[in-house]
């Protein structure tokens, strides 16, 4: 027995020597042998656990220990479970695992045992800052702070990168906590390491600046590739080095490694907003929808009042085909009314939608005139505005808003089409015909144009002739116009050229597929009554 309590002793001595030399593998088999002596030396299985951590946290180690230095926490746990050190360190390692929700009850665990642990508060700070709660992070970061007020330079720091982030008007706060974090430096130690980490990566401008130079004349290639992972892998808490990577990696094309460059920037630096915009905007260019939403509500609780994540959500729920969600984002964006002229915009997308897929033409037509009341200058908004007045059959209203535009833009082919289209919807043929000949006067490729007027001289006028001129016009500008390849058939018809009019009305068949202008079922009635 004492043999045994002599050689435990001895083999603590080693561990302890080899640890502070970096060797960690030998004091890792050291620990074992004495653990082999005394099962139950909570010590040493204390011991065995932070020499995990540490090979675990060794970037150029490839096998991952973190589940080791858990076993070993948890065996420790058995014999000291009031031990408000264990809990702690049990939390750093499913930190460090990524398990926030274990490591968050761990720490508060600790906080049981030991309610001046101003280092588990610290780390609820950062894990709820992580998780997008900064109000609970601001607060952890403030018991931290009470408890240990010169040991408090990363609380304060934390403190002022989230009012900074969330552009927070206490502006006083703000610099007071960056003031703070400066003065209590000198007695952080884990501050001064993380700054002197910091300060170390100034060794790496020169690789930066060449890779620089490289893409400049030469283009993202593998040659900056290269040179990006070689750099990280000696400063592995760089964060910068993580998102130019993930850039690199979209220019290639390596779009998933991409997303994994971005992600561990954000682990690194949950406030960094950069990394958030370029994932949601790679997950945006890949349709994939739920995580662009995820990411962009990440943005929404980092900075709420920022107008443009409100419209780009907005947006990924449109085109997810959740309406109701998009509507909301939409409305938000234009109540923080960044610019009228944006603002404007927006509110011309929400009228978009309120007109054609809510089919609620009173409130599109409130959210026109609100993008007008914005900027009454924009032509965009007297035609949509126009048009749902149409839409409702307010000729009236519509013709008042298609004059108030043309006061703007006389020549506008578009709107003098439209104002066709109202004057022939009203019954007043004469002034639709000046309107569409207007409206070709000034864009004479305007195949729309063409068609209408050609569909007036053919059931109005009933001068097939000039309906046929009109109708292969709309054609010229436009081969891929089923409509009108429809009417153009409809008026061959008319001349006695059945076999003209089964191939005409067959070509707008095959169009009609891929454009979905015209019931395929009234064309096929069509070609049928040809040959009856």
């Amino acid at each position: 027995m004492i043999n045994t309590v002599e050689d435990t002793k001895k083999l603590k001595k080693r561990i302890e020597k080899l640890s502070k030399s970096g060797n960690i593998k030998e004091a890792v088999e050291a620990c074992k042998s004495a653990i082999s002596l005394d099962e139950n030396d909570a010590e040493l299985h204390i011991k065995l656990g932070d020499l995990y951590i540490r090979w675990h946290l060794d970037i150029h180690e490839i096998k991952q220990y973190i589940d080791e230095a858990i076993t070993e926490y948890q065996r420790a746990l058995e014999s000291c479970v009031n031990s408000a050190e264990i809990y702690f360190k049990l939390g750093m390692a499913f930190y460090y695992k990524r398990e926030l929700d274990k490591a968050v009850n761990y720490f508060k665990l600790a906080l049981e045992y030991n309610t001046k642990l101003a280092e588990a508060h610290y780390m609820l700070a950062n894990i709820f800052m992580k998780k997008g709660d900064f109000i609970e992070s601001a607060e952890e970061a403030q018991s931290a702070i009470k408890i240990a007020p010169l040991n408090s330079s990363r609380a304060h720091f934390l403190i002022y990168n989230i009012l900074t982030v969330q552009n927070k008007s206490v502006w006083y706060k703000k610099y007071f906590n960056l003031f703070a974090s400066f003065i209590t430096l000198p007695f952080d130690k884990q501050a001064r390491k993380s700054v002197k980490q910091y300060l170390s990566y100034l060794q790496f401008v020169p690789s930066l600046l060449k890779v620089s130079f490289i893409i400049l004349f030469k283009g993202f290639n593998q040659e900056v590739l290269d040179i990006y992972r070689k750099t990280i892998e000696k400063a592995p808490g760089f964060v910068e080095l993580y998102i130019n990577l993930g850039r690199v990696y979209y220019e290639l094309k390596r779009y998933d490694d991409a997303i994994c460059e971005y992600k561990m920037a954000i682990w690194l630096d949950s406030l960094n907003l950069r990394a958030y915009y370029y994932l949601c905007q790679l997950y945006e260019e890949q349709r994939d929808f739920d995580n662009a939403i995820e990411i962009c509500n990440k943005l929404i609780q980092l900075q709420p009042h920022v107008a443009e994540f409100h419209c780009r959500i907005g947006q990924y729920f449109y085109l997810k085909g959740d309406i109701d969600n998009a509507i909301e984002h939409y409305q938000t964006a234009i109540t923080l009314n960044p610019t009228p002229q944006w603002t404007s915009v927006v509110a011309q997308t929400l009228g978009f939608i309120f007109q054609e897929n809510v089919k609620n033409l009173d409130a599109a037509i409130s959210s026109y005139q609100n993008a007008y009341n914005l900027n009454p200058n924009d032509m965009d908004i007297y035609m949509n505005l126009g048009n749902v007045f149409f839409e409702k059959s307010a000729y009236d209203n519509a013709l008042i808003v298609y004059k108030k535009a043309l006061e703007l833009s006389p020549h506008n082919a578009k709107l003098h089409c439209n104002l066709g289209y109202l004057y022939w919807g009203k019954g007043d043929i004469d002034e639709a015909v000046k309107e569409y000949e207007k409206a070709i006067q000034y864009d004479n490729t305007y195949d729309i144009a063409y068609n209408n007027l050609g569909v007036i001289y053919l059931d109005e006028f009933g001068r097939i002739q000039k309906a046929i001129e009109l109708f292969k016009l709309a054609k010229k500008y436009n081969p891929n116009y089923a409509l009108a390849n429809y009417n153009l058939a409809r008026s061959i018809a008319l001349t006695g050229d059945k076999v003209e009019a089964a191939k005409l009305y067959q070509i707008a068949m095959d169009i009609n597929t891929y454009t979905n202008e015209l019931d395929p079922i009234d064309i096929e009635e069509k070609i049928q009554d040809l040959f009856l």
